[in-house]
């Protein structure tokens, strides 16, 4: 069981960087580009690694992603120019891009890296990873970016944005129905319950990726709410509380959404994100879905609909949580060019140069000094996050990875363990990280 949570992780994580990328790179393609300091004929580069591939710097009328342009603002402001090695899953034989990307660290092969957070843990442990928490951009970070990117007290990735998910509702509906829209667990139940009992057979589109969500929501509000996140974190990572403590209620929750039909357990089993309960919820045929931030602005997503949408929290002890995520860049500790590396990435997570990526891809910042301008939908999710309640799906400061192995414990459920099993896998993963 431990070695089929943990091959089947790093499936779930990957998963979670190739939404992340997607959001934010989806414009790059093409050939790689050199980033060059010239000092008395001496070329010096810096070398990036990630999913992602970049076009051609002096092409004109091209295309750029948002990532483009924090580089080509550090390659004006330093006169450098970056090498991008990028990860595609055929020149790896299939290995994951987590696999990949631990090999290369340990090997100093690069310079600046796209991490995930476990990933990010896993190196940050190993002192593979350079502190950033010197760089002048740290000062402007929100938070919730510092807790979830410190291992052992260095800060070793800084995110580009931070990635929220919601459930993302059809306000018709509810109001059809006259129902407000839910704040708690119990609320959230009784809306099934009148929908189904309105002929909705199935309330809640589902999918095998993101059910982890409504987990998140109800077992970490009040450590990421309640003042002392860092003496619980603590607490978890030495093995005086328990994650299966925190996660019980959640499960527990799902579990009637199953029993009682609100939510396809078999399908959402095999299904793909938004792929599977997308149409329904377009049609009007279902009232709730989840997604992340960025599905809400793409039309091919839920960008355009027929009817109000609002984008919510999850439900909670706390109300309305939204769940948020990120991917950061880290530098290798002994990476060849680390000096340099670190001068672009303080350029690259400026608030100068965040401000522009924020506006191109309209998304949440990490700074803590720019506020997006979102679509209506999101409003009600962004009001939550900028009154600071959330709750984080991805910690490197936790020992035990969260959003890859709760996504695979959350499938067990869905094929049929109870929720004592499932707890029982938390508690086999968290008594294994106490051995290392």
């Amino acid at each position: 069981m431990k070695e089929y949570l943990s091959g089947l992780a790093k499936a779930c994580t990957a998963f979670c960087l190739a939404v992340l990328t997607g959001l934010t790179l989806s414009s790059c393609g093409g050939q790689q580009s050199n980033l060059v300091i010239r000092e008395e004929n001496e070329k010096r580069v810096v070398n990036l690694f990630s999913p992602m591939e970049k076009t051609d710097p002096d092409a004109e009328n091209v295309a750029r992603s948002a990532s483009d342009l924090t580089v080509r603002m550090a390659e004006k402001k330093l006169n450098v120019t970056m090498f991008y090695r990028t990860y595609t899953a055929e020149s790896y034989q299939e290995k994951t891009y987590d696999e990949v990307v631990l090999d290369r660290v340990r090997s100093n092969m690069d310079d600046l890296y796209l991490l995930n957070p476990d990933t990010a843990l896993i190196l940050g442990a190993e002192g593979k990873l350079a502190d950033l928490s010197g760089l002048s951009c740290v000062k402007n970070l929100r938070e919730i970016v510092l807790t979830a990117n410190t291992v052992e007290g260095k800060l070793v990735a800084i995110p580009q944005e931070v990635v929220a998910y919601g459930l993302f509702v059809n306000a018709d509906m509810f109001r059809q129905y006259d129902l407000e829209l839910p704040e708690t667990p119990e609320e959230f139940l009784e809306c099934c319950r009148v929908f189904q009992e309105n002929g909705i057979e199935t309330p809640v589109g589902a999918n095998r990726w993101w059910l982890e969500t409504f987990v998140f929501a109800q077992a970490y509000a009040d450590l990421y709410n309640g003042g002392n996140a860092e003496g619980e974190i603590a607490a978890l990572n030495s093995g005086a509380a328990r994650y299966s403590d925190y996660m019980r209620p959640g499960f527990e929750f799902l579990q009637t959404l199953i029993e009682e039909g609100y939510i396809d357990a078999e399908k959402t089993l095999v299904s793909e994100a938004i792929e599977a309960e997308g149409p329904d919820f377009l049609a009007g045929k279902t009232p709730i879905v989840m997604a992340y931030w960025g599905a809400a602005n793409t039309e091919t997503s839920y960008g355009k609909t027929d009817f109000e949408m609002q984008v919510i929290g999850f439900p909670s002890s706390r109300g309305q949580m939204p769940v948020v995520s990120m991917t950061g860049f880290g530098v290798g500790a002994e990476a060849e060019h680390a000096e340099d590396a670190l001068r672009v990435l303080d350029i690259m997570t400026s608030d100068e140069a965040l401000q522009g990526y924020s506006q191109v891809n309209q998304v949440i910042s990490p700074s803590k000094n720019i506020r997006v301008d979102c679509v209506p939908a999101l409003r009600p999710l962004n009001a939550r996050i900028e009154e600071g309640v959330y709750v984080l799906g991805s910690n490197a400061g936790m020992k035990v990875e969260q959003w890859g192995n709760t996504c695979l414990i959350v499938r067990e459920l869905l094929g049929g363990a109870t929720v004592d099993e499932c707890m029982a896998s938390f508690d086999a993963l968290q008594d294994a990280s106490l051995q290392n």
